[in-house]
């Protein structure tokens, strides 16, 4: 069924007046402001019909003194033509002229979406704004902005998607973060001003806001009100939460985003679209999990989700780094595969003159030097082996010391020279000729290799990235990036291809439309990955994000770990190793093919259970698990990540579990011995028969052992009768 809102004064409170998106417990409730244009009423819990009226009854706010004479409003494209003094949702302008004042020209809405079109003050210009509930209740909005004049250029600035916030949301939470130590938290109240997180790295980078959520005061993971929002888009970007004294309509302030758009990067002619990235909002009564658990539904739902079991990987790079020869590779895969192994990729170093990072990039054909035979009799030898082959790239990337740099000098995007990073610059994908070349060339290999899955990496952020019309080409470049992802998906529908860039600098919903996962970080170290795992799960499920086991000493921070350690981190995500395991000894080898058995075993409940973090733990521990939809199995980490002052075991509660059912809780001690720092463990513990009790005695807690620093134990529940 759908409706429209029809054009009239925004007094007249009606039916006509009002569209009503609900689905998966949230409503999302519009109306008509003074100004002809779309407000929203309310975006939250769900509303029945009978709370409508009185929400529309009440959805204007005093006349204040020294302000206008009219209520104040906050419209889905508020400027200041509509007598909003903050950030606005859109910024254009024909010549010299501001485009603003937009009004409701047509619209349509069913059950779950909406569709509202408006035009600006002089009719030159509509934008077309669009919303979806879908059925975890996140919403997804954009905004497309045609040029609808005869003769004039349309200069867009900004394309931003805002929705209010009430005043019960007085924290703001998000993420910093630098290479090797992405997503890590920070939070502060909401005070009067902007907060304004812009990335102009032309990738979100490792200090991308991410996720950013405004609560009511000391939201937890298991508690509190959120309201979040995430830009799904791979290039320059901004997020923001702004409150202003006056508020915005009878709400108290504002959160939203879009993309960052350089000067002259759109400039719409007549007759031409300019699309904004997917924004995607979120609502929860239940914590940071709640977030999470409608964030994980939603991107599960989607048609291009990986359905298979996400195989175990080995990558070679901290196994062999640049040391390649056909059978240093042969005897690292066969042990691979003897160990339980799916997927063996080969990383960096495979291509011509790509004997250090100093050169090659560019250059996507195999290195004859190193493999006269090509890569084809290793791939031979991988499938034959039972497992998938993958492989490398670095495709936007070029080094100065190769040869298409040299060829094509005009393909790349301009830097000063000084500000070469890593030994590279990068190539201008905005250019048809640089696209279709890239295309060509990773067709062949991953053709004529049978390359089942590609890594695809991205080491440095976009600064200048002048193009050739002397504008910076960041947006086009990203939209680049987008086609040739999508083309050679279209040729290859069966290949998989991970996203990585420096680790996890370009994690967003946007690339993970055209990918099957992520590389949360280049640090292996299960120290630092606990943490960066733990948040990087606040928006993505586990299955999409790669979490893999290095040798025993990290290659990023040099510190020592366990077997167990890194071992129990790596299974919260998909799965794998960077380890020489043909050098590893007897019972490291049997302790990795135990640990790749118990990764089989669970992936299908860890890939498809809902994510719980557990609050109430000192600070030098963590707690997190999967448990199942229907709440019959989990599975938990109790993680020792420093040594605190706490010198108990008390109840430490096991969250998110049916707590009408009785659970079987038992240790799976197949990673080997976990450190204590006790004398014994708690009595439950060393009984010959494993604890059974309710899962609503689990969310009071269980004393559990005090572990030492740098170890986890792995709890195994079941529901038993």
């Amino acid at each position: 069924m759908t409706s429209s809102i029809k054009l009239h004064d925004a007094q007249k409170v009606g039916e006509a007046s009002t569209v009503h998106l609900r689905n998966g417990g949230v409503s999302l409730l519009f109306t008509v402001d003074s100004f002809g244009a779309p407000s929203i009423a309310h975006w939250g819990a769900a509303l029945s019909d009978a709370d409508i009226p009185g929400l529309l009854a009440t959805s204007s706010p005093a006349l204040l003194n020294s302000s206008f004479d009219i209520p104040r409003s906050f419209s889905i494209a508020a400027g200041r033509a509509h007598g909003w003094s903050g950030t606005p949702a859109i910024e254009a302008q024909y010549d010299e002229r501001p485009v603003e004042g937009f009004s409701l020209v047509e619209s349509t809405a069913g059950e779950s979406q909406a569709r509202f079109v408006l035009a600006d003050a002089d009719s030159l210009a509509r934008s077309t704004f669009s919303y979806r509930l879908d059925d975890a209740g996140v919403l997804h909005a954009s905004v497309v902005v045609d040029n609808t004049s005869v003769d004039r250029r349309l200069d867009v600035a900004a394309v931003r998607t805002l929705l209010p916030l009430p005043g019960r949301a007085v924290e703001v939470m998000d993420f910093t973060g630098r290479w090797t130590h992405e997503h890590r938290p920070q939070r502060m109240p909401i005070q009067d001003g902007t907060w304004l997180r812009s990335s102009r790295r032309g990738r979100p980078g490792h200090d991308s806001s991410y996720l950013t959520l405004a609560g009511t005061e000391g939201f937890r993971f298991r508690s509190g009100e959120i309201w979040a929002a995430h830009v799904a888009w791979s290039g320059n970007q901004e997020m923001l939460v702004e409150r202003l004294p006056e508020g915005a309509g009878v709400h108290r302030a504002i959160i939203g985003g879009g993309e960052l758009v350089d000067a002259a990067e759109i400039r719409l002619q007549p007759g031409e679209t300019y699309a904004s990235p997917e924004v995607v909002f979120t609502w929860s009564d239940q914590g940071i999990d709640g977030i999470t658990a409608r964030l994980h539904a939603s991107i599960r739902s989607r048609p291009s989700h990986p359905r298979t079991p996400r195989p175990l990987l080995l990558n070679t790079w901290e196994a062999v780094y640049f040391d390649h020869d056909l059978e240093t590779l042969t005897r690292l895969a066969t042990t691979a595969a003897e160990l339980g192994v799916e997927r063996f990729v080969l990383d960096d170093g495979w291509f011509h003159g790509r004997r250090d990072d100093h050169a090659g990039l560019g250059d996507w054909h195999v290195d004859a030097d190193v493999w006269p035979d090509g890569l084809k009799p290793l791939s031979d030898r991988v499938h034959a082996l039972g497992m998938q082959f993958g492989l490398w790239f670095e495709p936007e990337m070029v080094n100065p010391d190769s040869d298409l740099a040299r060829q094509h000098p005009e393909w790349l995007l301009r830097e000063s020279p000084s500000l070469e990073w890593r030994h590279q610059f990068v190539l201008d994908l905005s250019r048809d000729d640089v696209v279709a070349h890239l295309l060509d060339r990773l067709d062949r290999v991953i053709s004529e290799n049978g390359v089942d899955f590609v890594k695809w990496d991205h080491n440095r952020d976009l600064h200048a990235a002048i193009g050739a019309g002397g504008a910076r080409r960041v947006h086009a470049h990203t939209l680049g990036f987008y086609r040739l992802l999508d083309e050679l998906r279209r040729r290859h529908p069966l290949l998989e291809i991970e996203s990585c860039a420096s680790g996890g600098a370009r994690a967003d919903l946007g690339v993970l439309a055209r990918t099957d996962r992520v590389w949360a970080s280049d640090c292996n170290d299960p120290i630092e990955r606990q943490q960066i795992q733990r948040w990087t799960q606040t928006l993505l499920p586990p299955e999409l994000i790669g979490a893999h086991i290095g040798p025993t000493e990290s290659h990023t921070t040099h510190r020592h770990a366990d077997f167990s350690f890194r071992a129990v981190t790596a299974l919260f995500g998909h799965a794998g190793l960077e380890w020489d395991l043909a050098a590893t000894k007897t019972e490291e080898r049997t302790a990795i093919a135990a640990w790749a058995a118990l990764y089989r075993e669970l992936r299908g409940l860890l890939h498809s259970g809902v994510t719980v973090r557990g609050d109430d733990v000192d600070r030098g521990a963590l707690l997190h698990g999967i448990v199942r939809p229907d709440g019959g199995e989990a599975v938990f980490a109790w993680v020792r990540v420093q040594t605190s002052a706490t010198a108990s075991t008390a109840r430490v509660p096991i969250p998110g579990l049916d707590p009408t059912s009785s659970y079987r809780v038992r240790v799976r001690d197949e990673l080997g011995t976990v450190s204590r720092h006790e004398v014994a463990d708690p009595a439950w513990l060393r009984c010959d028969d494993d604890l059974v009790c309710t899962g609503a005695v689990l969310a009071e807690g269980i004393p559990l052992p005090l572990l030492n620093p740098g170890h986890a134990m792995l709890l195994h529940l079941t529901a038993v009768g």
